[in-house]
């Protein structure tokens, strides 16, 4: 038996930005090498052991094989096989070599488990390769055709949540393989800033995702915010008109209020920090961040509002977030990287 770590493959969405934080924040912790495929540019500062392909994207239009000159969309080329799958448009060339470099990768190398973030077709590609596919789901509705198919082939369904949280009855086709984890925050274990001498009112945080207007029309929507609520002080991360820190653990672990979206990574981020919220959920498909939202008010958690408030809704928005105490030692984010890691090295330790 050889000593060497055990080669994983680990797949990365492209949309957004919670995929790869997820990422990075699991892969410090799982003692193999590892290579991921993504249509995303390599982050800063990756592990050792580490390898990023780099993905053609096939989201956008190719030229029609007819040779008229007029550009497909691959919207209109079937991508959901009737209701098969997700996403996978016919005669699309980003699309197929996407597909043929994991699939030649894999034949090449023989990766002990493959970590999918999030694809139902990668995970029955190299499930149909002979390789156990470790399928990280996300909250929401997952009870369409194309997830419980994906669920069928998992060897293991990592969900980034604590025990008893999400009820997901789409998840009973795979009930024997989930592994429930706790929120996985790229935070996990730092300890929190100490907190500077008090200002006249709240600080107040909003995080990238807080609004759902863009970059701009959220820079808008904060200086109205803090025009009405003289005694606070506003710092927008993220965007044309926002700061931008690479470590925003001390401006989170000392905020009086965050601002957020209801994305998994803001609310484990939120939990690690402590923090009181305001979280504004934004539309996602499966009603994700909805059904988060709908969670964190039902718990206590943080204050949810449907939608950007009116500007003169804030003051009192900011009192109710000032008067909560969330226990947010519920989501489990202490250790949740670690339990992420132990499950996908517990498949890539099955013998061949």
């Amino acid at each position: 038996m050889s000593d060497a770590p055990p080669l994983v493959g680990w797949y990365v969405h492209h949309h957004g930005a919670g995929h790869v934080t997820r990422f990075t924040a699991v892969r410090p912790h799982l003692a193999a090498r590892v290579v991921v495929f993504s249509s995303l540019p390599a982050p800063a500062g990756l592990p050792a052991d580490t390898e990023w392909v780099l993905l053609p994207r096939d989201d956008g239009p190719v030229a029609s094989r007819s040779g008229d000159g007029a550009d497909l969309d691959p919207r209109d080329a079937s991508p959901t096989v009737r209701g098969l799958l997700h996403w996978a448009p016919l005669h699309h060339p980003g699309h197929s070599a996407r597909l043929a470099a994991i699939a030649g990768w894999v034949g090449e190398h023989r990766p002990a488990a493959f970590v999918v973030d999030v694809s139902v077709e990668v995970a029955l590609l190299v499930r149909l390769l002979g390789v156990p596919p470790v399928v990280v789901t996300q909250p929401g509705d997952r009870s369409d055709e194309p997830h419980l198919l994906a669920f069928r082939a998992a060897e293991r369904v990592l969900a980034p949540w604590a025990p008893g949280l999400h009820a997901s009855p789409a998840l009973d086709v795979a009930a024997d393989r989930v592994r429930t984890v706790g929120g996985i925050s790229r935070f996990a274990g730092r300890p929190r800033a100490v907190r500077p001498a008090a200002p006249a009112g709240p600080r107040v945080l909003v995080l990238p995702g807080g609004g759902d207007g863009g970059a701009g029309r959220l820079a808008d929507d904060v200086a109205r915010a803090a025009a009405v609520t003289p005694g606070a002080s506003w710092t927008l991360l993220g965007g044309e008109a926002g700061a931008w820190v690479d470590d925003p653990w001390e401006l989170l672990s000392t905020a009086d209020v965050v601002v957020t979206a209801a994305g998994q990574n803001s609310v484990a981020d939120l939990a690690a920090a402590g923090a009181r919220a305001v979280v504004v959920p934004q539309g996602r498909p499966f009603d994700e961040q909805g059904a988060t939202a709908r969670l964190l008010a039902d718990r206590g958690l943080a204050v949810v509002v449907d939608g950007w408030p009116a500007d003169e809704a804030w003051p009192a928005l900011l009192d109710r977030a000032l008067a909560t105490t969330p226990v947010w030692s519920t989501w489990q984010v202490e250790g949740a990287p670690v339990r992420a890691a132990a499950v996908v090295a517990e498949v890539a330790s099955w013998q061949r």
